[in-house]
């Protein structure tokens, strides 16, 4: 983001953020502004971040031996990395949880911080600090266009819990109803939500628990009352490969830890299934289950999958998710506990001949590849438990199933694309002893339209012409384009400030229902683009968008300051009463901060003089750093109505 000045001409939004802001009615009658009858409010921001992205603090006092590093009440536990290499068992005490009930370890226990901090810096440092930023540069881009302290809401959650234990242990979505409740009081209008990754599934399992919450004649009244604009940013809608490789073999997160003892730490989560892949095809009964069960918790929600599921390779997704190496042995002679240790595993395997299995997403979010394995794993035992009780007996939401458009008045899914993405992985024994019994022998990757493997080996596949975000795939990513209308305007444009010479519009495309949609629009080598997708027709008071951001990392998307800089138009778009369009013009981009301008060396002077001009400041070591927003540039936004 860089250096953020002072003389950005902040007065021009603040009388936007002081005043009323306009809104639509849920009775909105035709109009001669946009075709939108509106009334005048405030508007919040309310944050759901995502998985491994909130604070996590001791509630105990737990001694550590051999280490003078203890963990007391409200200590960082997630993320400390101090503790974690000095005292690493203390510090998985205090993160693991029982599989079966999710409760904490007896000696610690763990609760996720509360407020903006939760989520700003997980591991604040000089060395740590902008590796472990995940909401901070989001929190300094309003703080300098003049959003009020009040305005932005945080709503942490612990992470490694499944959505029902989420309310039943901290009454999660109780308080989340309240959170919106609280700001519409507060601030006078609806909420903008923003979530990224796993807080969109958190917020999905929100939407479907409010149905038994509110009588349905009042469920879309609420919604529209308090929510104005969804954000979902790199939503895993179908789920990621990614969940699958973490089952198995650990996923570390980056810390220095062994990839066994992070696959003992993820296990444990109820919340680790959460993202396993799906299939688009196979759906569970809608029915308000509180009603017809009163309260019982021992049913399974339907799962139906249509033909096109048997029709279909691989559910649908690029290949089949897991391809795994089966040795005839069974039991713990062919994978010892870590008491058996000792014992000569590799001996045991070579007594039987391996079979080599595929399994495609559905097989994994249903079981079937669990049951496969669980003569060989004793974590499938742990793992099923937790899909069956926390997933398919789920009595507001079986999560792994597709997402139907939320009924929301404003829907915008962003995500990265073109990024090297990991779809299929092939593993084998490694004839260590759990929890190291399994070992990654080749991935499968997609990038930019075509399928291949880490060792070279061919692969046959359902490529698409683009890739994913290097953590979703570009199939899961994608499925909010299934929500658009039939008619969709798309538009592509250069990431960096422009000119609006290298914009191509293709307006009233047409979409089928359920469909994927790719522009026939064309790139310039070196250039990342953002592609936009925009209801050309959309039902009355309701607007779908889908924004893809070349090369854009799904972990690193919230700091981008072209996602900022975009959602920060679109809102100012949607609150001026003079609007006269449905979304913002994407036909220029030119410098909304003092840092966006810089010193063009071939012209010898600022670019964009229109907006810039050189203003030298004491402290100044460049000549990009002295070229500032001008002092006259109140009418800087007029051109985006």
């Amino acid at each position: 983001m860089g250096r953020f000045c002072c003389r950005f001409p902040v007065s021009l939004f603040l009388p936007l953020l002081i005043a009323p802001l306009p809104f639509p009615r849920a009775d909105a009658s035709p109009s001669s502004s946009g075709g939108r009858q509106l009334y005048y409010s405030k508007l919040s921001g309310i944050i759901i971040p995502g998985f491994a992205s909130t604070q996590l603090r001791a509630w105990s006092v737990l001694d550590c031996p051999f280490s003078p590093l203890d963990f007391n009440p409200l200590d960082s536990v997630w993320l400390d990395t101090t503790k974690l290499l000095s005292a690493v068992n203390c510090w998985l005490k205090c993160m693991l949880l029982d599989p079966y009930n999710q409760t904490d370890h007896p000696e610690c226990k763990s609760r996720p911080d509360s407020g903006l901090s939760a989520i700003t810096e997980l591991d604040p440092g000089y060395i740590t600090g902008p590796l472990s930023s995940v909401w901070k540069e989001w929190l300094k881009w309003c703080i300098e266009f003049g959003i009020e302290a009040n305005a932005i809401v945080a709503v942490p959650y612990d992470w490694r819990l499944s959505a029902s234990m989420l309310e039943e242990r901290d009454l999660y979505f109780h308080k989340l109803k309240l959170t919106f409740e609280t700001v519409l009081k507060l601030r006078g209008g609806p909420s903008l939500v923003f979530a990224h990754s796993l807080g969109n599934n958190v917020f999905r399992y929100f939407l479907e628990w409010l149905k038994l919450e509110i009588a349905p004649k009042h469920y879309i009244q609420w919604l529209d009352q308090h929510i104005h604009a969804y954000f979902a940013v790199g939503a895993p809608l179908l789920g990621a490969t990614e969940a699958v490789k973490a089952t198995l073999s650990g996923f570390t997160f980056g810390l220095p830890i062994p990839e066994g003892t992070a696959r003992l730490l993820y296990n444990s989560f109820g919340s680790s299934l959460w993202s396993m892949p799906f299939s688009k095809y196979c759906k569970a009964d809608n029915v308000y289950w509180k009603h017809f069960f009163e309260g019982r918790r021992d049913h399974r929600h339907t799962h139906r999958c249509d033909e096109m599921e048997f029709q279909a390779n691989y559910s649908g997704w690029p290949t089949d998710v897991i391809n795994i190496e089966i040795p005839s042995v069974k039991g713990t002679s062919a994978y010892p506990s870590m008491v058996d240790s000792t014992e000569d595993v590799t001996s045991n395997l070579e007594c039987g001949k391996a079979a080599q299995l595929a399994f495609s997403a559905r097989e994994v979010s249903d079981g079937t590849f669990f049951k496969a394995i669980q003569d060989f794993d004793q974590d499938s035992e742990r793992i099923l438990y937790q899909l069956r009780k926390y997933y398919h007996e789920d009595p507001v939401l079986n999560p792994l199933t597709p997402w139907d458009r939320p009924p929301l008045k404003n829907i915008f899914c962003i995500y990265g694309i073109d990024m090297k993405t990991e779809v299929g992985y092939y593993f084998a024994p490694s004839g260590k002893p759990y929890p190291d019994n399994w070992i990654v022998t080749d991935i499968v990757y997609e990038h930019e339209g075509t399928l291949f493997t880490r060792s070279g080996n061919s692969i046959s596949g359902n490529h698409g012409a683009i890739s994913g975000d290097e953590t979703v795939p570009y199939h899961s990513l994608s499925w909010c384009k299934t929500w658009l209308g039939d008619k969709v305007n798309i538009t592509r444009a250069p990431q960096l400030e422009h000119d609006g010479s290298d914009v191509q519009v293709n307006l009233n495309v047409n979409h089928a229902y359920g469909e994927d949609i790719i522009p026939n629009m064309s790139r310039t080598a070196r250039v990342k683009y953002i592609t936009y997708y925009e209801d050309s027709e959309s039902d009355p008071g309701r607007r779908t968008a889908v924004w893809e951001l070349d090369k854009a990392n799904h972990r690193n998307i919230v700091r981008s300051p072209v996602l900022m800089r975009e959602l920060w138009l679109q809102m100012w778009h949607d609150i001026h009463p003079d609007a006269k369009s449905e979304f913002v013009t994407k036909a220029k981009r030119g410098p909304l901060r003092d840092v966006d301008c810089y010193w063009d060396y071939g012209k010898a002077r600022c670019a964009w003089p229109e907006y810039c001009e050189y203003r030298y400041v004491f402290g100044d070591v460049h000549l990009g750093q002295s070229c500032r927003l001008k002092n006259s540039s109140a009418d800087l936004l007029l051109h985006y109505l």
